[in-house]
């Protein structure tokens, strides 16, 4: 990539760093190919490890590839191609998962080398927003070019409608109440509440609280947020810190927002960063470089 006027590739990066790519074949026979088992990764909203198999120092080898896909049940799919390895490789990745961190190794066995990219993948981010109104559609937009889930609820007919929200999964229109017997609410949920109805974002407060959703944004001032929660211990709610610590209230990062389009974007770079354990600061105070390079590390396993 150091070269700015690159026509081979067209990647035109310019960055002077090297890049390996992996081309892999589709066998559409094999119902385990690459494709098949990301598939069956997405269509379950759950954790899962990949495992791709590469010779990363002789390109003459025949490559492996994506093999093997183990989901958060301990269900193994695909087939390893390198029998001997089986047991250490579904070893490594049931490792991988419960760090939730992929890992790259190398493993050494019968005077041979093969390299093993271990990817941890969460299943997509689900958005849930509380609130029909028109400055709901841009927070919407930006959301699913994320490739974010995105469901709408209000309880306004007029205004929670498929042709308003056409990137949206879900558009319903519901009592607070009745909200969650339709919606699934696990830990990659985030949920942002602008109704602009404040009966019913308290019911939605209120029902969520205990949820597992880690991110629980209120659009609206400080003392919207505090009045709500005050309303809720005096009707008998016991509200614990680990509660607290998932309500964003005001919602949304401190970038000067004013218009719709703009706190929308400050609601989603708060949402980003809170599911990747961030602080949403500015990457020039960072002292180190961008990306840790302990994550590209190989290590190293001798099976001989």
């Amino acid at each position: 990539t150091s070269d700015e006027d690159d026509a081979t590739i067209g990647i035109q990066l310019g960055c002077a760093g090297v890049i390996q790519v992996l081309f892999e074949p589709l066998d559409l026979s094999n119902a385990n190919n690459p494709v098949e088992l990301m598939r069956r990764h997405l269509q379950r909203r759950q954790e899962s490890v990949f495992l791709t198999l590469f010779h990363l120092n002789d390109r003459q080898k025949a490559q492996p590839g994506t093999c093997l896909l183990l989901e958060s049940n301990q269900q193994l799919h695909g087939q390893c191609p390198i029998p001997e390895l089986e047991n250490e490789l579904v070893a490594d990745m049931k490792q991988v998962l419960a760090a939730k961190k992929s890992s790259f190794r190398q493993y050494h066995f019968q005077n041979e080398t093969i390299t093993a990219f271990i990817e941890y993948l969460q299943p997509p981010l689900s958005l849930l927003v509380v609130g029909a109104g028109n400055d709901a559609i841009p927070l919407m937009q930006i959301a699913d070019t994320l490739g974010w889930e995105v469901s709408v609820v209000d309880g306004r007919n007029t205004h929670a409608k498929p042709e308003r929200f056409a990137a949206a999964c879900q558009v319903l229109v519901s009592k607070p109440e009745k909200v969650l017997e339709r919606m699934l609410i696990d830990e990659r949920t985030a949920v942002v509440m602008m109704t602009h109805n404040y009966n019913y974002d308290l019911a939605m407060l209120k029902a969520l609280l205990p949820l597992q959703a880690p991110y629980i944004g209120l659009l609206g001032p400080l003392k919207k947020r505090d009045r709500m929660l005050d309303e809720l211990r005096d009707g008998g709610m016991q509200i614990s810190n680990e509660m607290l610590e998932k309500v964003y209230g005001p919602t949304g990062l401190e970038i000067g927002a004013e218009t719709a389009e703009e706190i929308a974007l400050s609601i989603v770079a708060e949402i980003q960063a809170v599911f990747n354990g961030k602080t949403g600061t500015s990457l020039r105070q960072k002292s180190d470089v961008i990306h840790s390079r302990l994550d590209t590390l190989i290590e190293q396993k001798s099976l001989n």
